[in-house]
């Protein structure tokens, strides 16, 4: 109880330690290991969430040893859906998403990663979040920034969030704060998972796909 509530007391400096050990063995994945388990990844987003295909996507330009989200987006623009990337519209302010296509015009963004310049704004029907790491409940560690948060809490209707990790990034709880809202799934090279209850469930891609979980 002692533990828990130092991590309750410094819960920022906490994630900071963990945000700076995950990095770091994030980018220390051996190119073979990243480029597999990118693969697995992107295969379980293609056949798990088949309604991708038809909406407008937001996605993230790989940072840092992150998921490489691209081909995905290739697949959905191949299937006539639209691709967006974020732009930071402001320190507080929930993120804007600008359509992306294969040559479209980018500039640098907000901490060096490129986005879209000018290209129309789009309101997405989902967003593929890349997730520093994630616990057993389904809750996001980002960059610390809570840019993805603002945006899913500001969104009417919300975006489905799905938030991509490898596994080497699970933990045992985040700590949430009343801030913090769980993606509702979480997909890894080992498979999908939904966020039931207050719990990961494995789902196969299937199983997925034929639920249909749009709504």
């Amino acid at each position: 109880m002692e533990r828990f509530g130092k991590v309750m007391d410094n819960w920022r400096e906490w994630r900071k330690q963990r945000r700076a050990e995950l990095m770091a063995l994030r980018e220390a994945v051996p190119e073979d290991d990243y480029y597999r388990w990118n693969t697995a990844i992107t295969e379980s987003l293609r056949c798990g969430f088949p309604w991708l295909r038809s909406v407008a996507v937001g996605f993230c330009w790989p940072h840092r040893g992150e998921y490489d989200p691209r081909p995905m987006m290739d697949f959905i623009l191949r299937h006539g859906a639209i691709a967006a990337l974020p732009e930071v519209a402001g320190k507080h302010e929930p993120l804007k998403f600008r359509q992306w296509w294969g040559d479209a015009p980018m500039k640098t963004g907000a901490y060096g990663i490129p986005v879209p310049d000018a290209t129309p704004l789009v309101s997405v029907g989902a967003m593929v979040i890349p997730m520093v790491g994630f616990d057993q409940r389904g809750f996001r560690l980002g960059y610390g920034s809570g840019y993805f948060d603002r945006t899913l809490a500001s969104s009417v209707p919300r975006p489905v969030a799905i938030g991509v990790a490898f596994e080497i990034a699970r933990l045992a709880d985040l700590h949430p704060q009343p801030h913090d809202i769980p993606m509702d799934f979480v997909v890894t090279e080992a498979g999908i998972y939904r966020t039931a209850g207050n719990s990961l469930a494995p789902v196969s891609a299937e199983e997925c796909a034929a639920a249909n979980y749009r709504n």
